[in-house]
């Protein structure tokens, strides 16, 4: 296209080839008794319960969530405690994350997004300027579930206001992940790629087939399960019942 600069962007969804170094410290504000040779209380009962992942983000991705979160809080008025317990995300995991000091689940990233009353990408994403955006699959970050069963890609860029995102998702052999509610309004169409996949929305279960498509009101708990004996590969498109971005 003409008069327009070509721009490769990295894919926004935290990456697993890259180790996250944790800090030795713990953070100013939030204190844990500690014995020589063991790592702090909190980051052990949030690591025990879920709250991190052993697949962490890319570095370049945790400061974003951190600002992110951080300034969706404030502007909100809420302090860690309330956040807390809006989102059920220990207070001790959310001054990590503010941080940049931990990567968060998929599952967590949900639950705090939901109490910021926000969308998934509010958290993770970053603005650019206009023109075309390239994301390389070269340079493809993940954001993974406790377990690295599940994980999930970005294939949008979040600079544009929008209704609806677009994500590919991997589910290992017997895998299975439970999401949250989302906000009232939101719908999910998915389509497996590859593999069979159970879907299990309010008590009802469908198999997918590869090729198979299904689409629901996800403003009720859901599951996805591999029903099959190899990874399943699916791709999702979420649409909000409002502009977010």
């Amino acid at each position: 296209m003409a008069g327009r600069a070509r721009r490769d962007v990295d894919k926004v969804a935290g990456g697993a080839d890259k180790p996250i170094m944790k800090s030795g410290k713990e953070p100013p504000r939030i204190r844990a008794r500690t014995t020589p040779g063991r790592r702090p209380a909190a980051r052990d009962e949030a690591e025990a319960s879920g709250e991190t992942s052993p697949i962490p983000m890319g570095t370049d991705l945790a400061p974003v969530v951190g600002a992110n979160l951080r300034r969706l809080r404030v502007k909100r008025a809420l302090s860690l405690e309330k956040l807390s317990k809006l989102s059920g995300v220990s207070r001790a995991m959310l001054g990590q994350i503010e941080l940049g000091q931990s990567a968060p689940t998929i599952n967590v990233m949900w639950k705090i997004s939901t109490a910021l009353g926000v969308p998934f990408s509010g958290l993770i994403g970053q603005r650019q300027a206009g023109g075309v955006v390239v994301l390389r699959g070269e340079h493809a970050k993940t954001l993974s579930s406790h377990d690295g069963s599940f994980s999930s890609r970005a294939l949008f860029p979040f600079d544009e206001p929008r209704r609806v995102e677009f994500y590919e998702l991997h589910l290992a052999p017997r895998g299975e992940e439970h999401a949250d509610a989302h906000a009232p309004g939101t719908v999910e169409n998915l389509v497996v790629s590859r593999g069979r996949v159970e879907i299990e929305v309010e008590g009802t279960k469908e198999i997918l087939s590869e090729g198979d498509a299904i689409v629901f009101e996800a403003d009720a708990p859901h599951v996805y399960r591999n029903a099959g004996t190899g990874e399943a590969l699916m791709y999702l498109v979420m649409t909000y019942a409002e502009t977010v971005g």
